[in-house]
């Protein structure tokens, strides 16, 4: 499995991009978001991928974070969503707007993907809402797959998976640590998701005791 390549970009095209990996080249297929973050033609250039095997297929897809490439795979795992939907919702969403939509329930933001419907984006949040969890966790704190920081081709592996050290975003964190805290308070993970969510929204740069304190409040029993 090929899960991250390093190298130098030969050339861009719509929907996919060409990377040298010393003197092998790589066609890697990503989203209109990371498509807009990456770097000029002839620069270094890091991607983490996945690879899609079929009979007569092979296919690998980049994301600039682990979290997105974890958003993938949860992605194609919904019925009726391919690779190309889930790129769209990506492109359309970003990591943090499809951990937030799937959080609130939000159909409608899935919708906006190219190509998804409303009856797909329904569903996407109805299979995903129990099992997203551990990739909002993620956010935050998984790694970024490193953009120019790449070494010369000739010290670089043909594709290699590594983690990157990378600062966390303050406000990933303390989502994180958030949801981690509701769930260690017995709250469900869709509950607690939600409720972090909305909490966060309010208040983007809260810390992790603020969230706390705001997620449970929306979580205290009504009336």
């Amino acid at each position: 499995m090929i899960g991250r390549i390093a190298g130098r970009l030969e050339y861009r095209a719509t929907d996919h991009v060409l990377i040298d990996v010393r003197g092998v080249g790589y066609v890697v297929y990503v989203s209109d978001r990371v498509m807009a973050t990456l770097p000029g033609v002839g620069e270094a250039v890091a991607l983490y991928t996945d690879l899609l095997v079929r009979e007569d297929l092979l296919q690998l897809f980049g994301f600039s974070t682990l979290v997105e490439k974890e958003w993938h795979r949860l992605l194609m795992s919904v019925q009726g969503i391919g690779a190309k939907a889930s790129l769209a919702i990506l492109g359309a969403l970003g990591a943090d707007g499809v951990s937030r939509a799937i959080a609130l329930g939000d159909w409608a933001a899935v919708a906006t993907a190219k190509g998804v419907g409303p009856k797909t984006a329904k569903k996407v949040i109805l299979d995903l809402k129990d099992k997203a969890h551990s990739v909002m966790a993620l956010a935050g704190t998984a790694p970024a797959a490193g953009g120019g920081a790449v070494a010369p081709a000739d010290a670089q592996d043909d594709a290699v998976i590594e983690t990157v050290a990378a600062p966390a975003a303050a406000d990933g964190a303390a989502q994180s640590e958030a949801l981690s805290a509701l769930g260690n308070l017995g709250y469900g993970p869709s509950d607690a998701a939600s409720a972090v969510a909305q909490a966060a929204g309010a208040a983007p740069d809260a810390d992790t005791a603020t969230l706390i304190r705001a997620a449970l409040k929306l979580l205290a029993p009504k009336g």
